[in-house]
């Protein structure tokens, strides 16, 4: 079982989207695929339609199995299930500051309630934090969505240099360009800067700024299930085989 994190230390920049739309691309491509809902708003579940659990509550997440699994609901796509967030997922910082070993809780969990699956993908908050740690340390890849502005760029930049402070393995990271729009400069050249800084750490992949990922909420499902044509839907199914080629 493979661990992909969806994570970017800055809001609004397409980490839903990448988490509904990668874990259908890697379902579509013949993997059975969990996706786990980390993020309290829970944004992943409503596009795929399935409520949160009302069980999965507290610290249960971390410690009741039983708990977890039962929890995982199925979607309207082949292969792919869907552990769905709800509210008491904004205090998963809070149980893990109270458990032992909690820099490694979050990954013995998903192997026990996921370890069925042949990837599990995670939909995060955007913050550093003790949850964030944790998805470091578990995850055998952190895909991290870049828009092509001077924002972006910086807080790519400030979570490479949280791995290296931290003595976190940074090739666990990759970045791919997200909601890039080709007439603006500053975007080309944002672009053409960052790849120059961070040539192991960017994939060949640029998911384009497209109303079709907007519509994702409106017909709520992946972009491949409503527009499988798409400029965006070819982009998801390419950032699949990047990632999988990289783990």
């Amino acid at each position: 079982m493979k661990i992909i994190a969806c994570y970017s230390n800055k809001g609004g920049v397409g980490k839903t989207a990448t988490s509904v739309n990668l874990a259908h691309a890697l379902a579509r491509d013949g993997q059975r695929v969990l996706l786990c809902d980390l993020d309290p708003q829970g944004a992943a579940g409503f596009y795929l339609r399935v409520k949160p659990s009302k069980n999965l509550k507290d610290d249960r997440f971390f410690k009741d199995v039983q708990r977890f699994t039962d929890a995982i609901r199925g979607s309207d796509h082949d292969r792919l299930d869907v552990l769905p967030a709800n509210l008491s997922f904004r205090d998963f910082d809070v149980f893990l500051a109270r458990m032992k070993n909690s820099r490694s809780r979050l990954k013995k969990a998903l192997r026990a309630g996921g370890g069925d699956y042949d990837s599990v993908v995670l939909d995060c908050p955007p913050n550093i934090s003790t949850l964030g740690e944790s998805v470091f340390r578990a995850a055998d890849a952190i895909v991290v969505p870049v828009i092509p502005t001077t924002l972006s760029e910086r807080t790519f930049g400030q979570l490479l240099d949280f791995f290296r402070d931290n003595g976190l393995q940074k090739k666990k990271i990759l970045g791919f360009f997200s909601m890039a729009q080709g007439t603006k400069t500053l975007h080309g050249q944002t672009m053409a800067r960052m790849r120059a800084a961070y040539p192991k750490r960017l994939l060949d992949v640029v998911v384009p700024f497209a109303s079709d990922v907007e519509k994702m909420g409106l017909h709520r499902a992946p972009v491949a299930d409503f527009a499988p044509a798409s400029v965006a839907a070819q982009a998801y199914d390419r950032l699949g085989r990047a990632v999988m080629a990289r783990i």
